[in-house]
């Protein structure tokens, strides 16, 4: 039988027809999320786990912070000392010591006494506030200062007197123990993502690691012979490679941990051979170009365990998904314009690596907003996703959305100035000026 002939045979077959059907954007999605699971969680080390899912209650075991505390550069003093205290007649107070961040021994503050103290030292014994050195003469005798001589040129600072200006109340200048949070209280949530401020928050209730699922490591590679990379000569019917730096970032931005393979010329054993030898490092491969109808879409010749299929979306119409290797690694195949792999990133990708990594929020925010100007016209059965630029509303009502560039998949430029994509559903050929639409919100 000759291969058009079994094509036609195939075709007519119910196997012949799933594979030429054209997919949902739903159903492309679904599928390839019917195979992915969050990562197994692990133990990490503070600034490995940054960019993870806590997978543990974490509660504090000992106050937060552990003792009283000065919040001010100063003297501890008793309040009844200082509350006549004026610039006129200023309270004059016997400095009974130094206390530093870190001190041991304190000296009790008796009636009459002061102690200077630091900022984060601990607040002696007798001390009922804190007052600002700037409110005091230093123990210089000269009216106000505006701060201490270092320690090493003024080693007798903690002693003589020091003259008072202004009275304080209890407890003012002062953390108190436990003020931040208590014993036993939840500090973070099973679910949360760790930024920077989660970290320290970790390491400040005196965790060195943390139990969390892991970034998912996506590798990221361009196909092509006429792709350059940045930084070289271009050359007759060359051009850049865009996609994976593009992709690349778009991973990093999603939450992974992304690896920029480049690009892979038009060889069927050498993409393969790529492929082969990144799935050690990889928990998704993600793959541009090469998914069309051509004779050189090298990654449909190359990767047979992919099912390519038409997904009935403008752009990005031929997709590609599998599990490739010993260890059924997911690997997504985009096509190749610029703008089609974008949109097919945000589409199928990005929820991948927010599944893996157990984040709550799997898929962008969409939005509904007026279309001041409308859209003029949307290929039927297919749905369309533009470029735009998405203002929200003061009061509350939806947003504005305008179209930004034109609809073309090369238009990388006109990519780069949207923050949105607008969704032109299968069944309208053209949005009325002023209609409410979907908004994908890219930020």
């Amino acid at each position: 039988m000759s291969s058009t002939a079994a094509r036609a045979a195939d075709q007519g077959t119910g196997e012949g027809r799933e594979r030429h059907r054209v997919w949902s954007v739903a159903e492309h999605l679904d599928d390839i999320l019917g195979h992915i699971h969050p990562l197994d969680p692990i133990e990490l080390q503070l600034l490995d786990a940054l960019g993870c899912v806590l997978v543990e209650d974490v509660t504090v075991p000992a106050a937060l912070p552990p003792f009283d505390n000065s919040a001010m550069d100063g003297y501890a003093v008793r309040t009844a000392d200082v509350g006549a205290a004026t610039g006129e007649h200023p309270a004059v107070l016997t400095v009974v010591g130094d206390i530093a961040a870190g001190s041991g021994e304190l000296p009790a503050v008796g009636p009459g006494e002061a102690a200077r103290i630091m900022t984060g030292a601990p607040l002696p014994p007798g001390g009922q506030a804190v007052v600002p050195v700037e409110w005091t003469d230093g123990g210089l005798d000269n009216g106000p200062v505006s701060g201490m001589p270092a320690r090493s040129s003024d080693p007798h600072g903690g002693s003589g007197l020091v003259r008072v200006f202004r009275p304080v109340r209890d407890g003012q200048h002062v953390r108190t123990r436990g003020s931040d949070a208590g014993a036993g209280e939840l500090a973070l949530s099973a679910g949360t993502v760790l930024g920077a401020a989660q970290i320290g928050l970790l390491a400040a209730v005196g965790r060195s690691t943390v139990r969390v699922r892991p970034r998912p490591r996506v590798v990221v590679l361009s196909t092509g012979s006429e792709l350059v990379q940045p930084g070289e000569e271009t050359g007759p019917g060359r051009i850049y490679d865009s996609n994976s730096y593009q992709l690349t970032a778009a991973a990093q931005e999603a939450g992974a941990i992304a690896y920029r393979v480049g690009s892979v010329a038009d060889d069927a054993e050498t993409l393969r051979a790529t492929v082969e030898d990144q799935l050690s490092r990889a928990d998704i491969v993600v793959t541009s170009g090469g998914v069309s109808v051509g004779a050189y879409d090298v990654v449909k010749e190359a990767m047979h365990e992919v099912e390519f299929r038409t997904v009935g979306m403008q752009p990005g119409k031929p997709q590609g998904f599998g599990r490739v290797g010993s260890d059924r690694t997911p690997l997504l195949a985009l096509p190749g314009n610029p703008v089609s792999s974008y949109v097919s990133f945000e589409l199928f990708v990005r929820p991948v690596i927010r599944t893996m990594l157990g984040a709550g929020l799997v898929h962008r925010t969409t939005v509904r907003a007026f279309c001041p100007d409308g859209i003029a016209s949307s290929p039927e059965g297919r749905r369309q996703f533009l470029r735009g630029w998405y203002e929200p509303s003061v009061a509350g009502e939806p947003g504005t959305v305008a179209p930004v560039g034109g609809a073309g998949s090369h238009l990388i430029k006109a990519l780069a100035r949207a923050n949105a994509l607008i969704v032109i559903p299968e069944d309208v050929a053209e949005v009325a000026p002023g209609a409410e639409v979907d908004v994908v919100l890219l930020a």
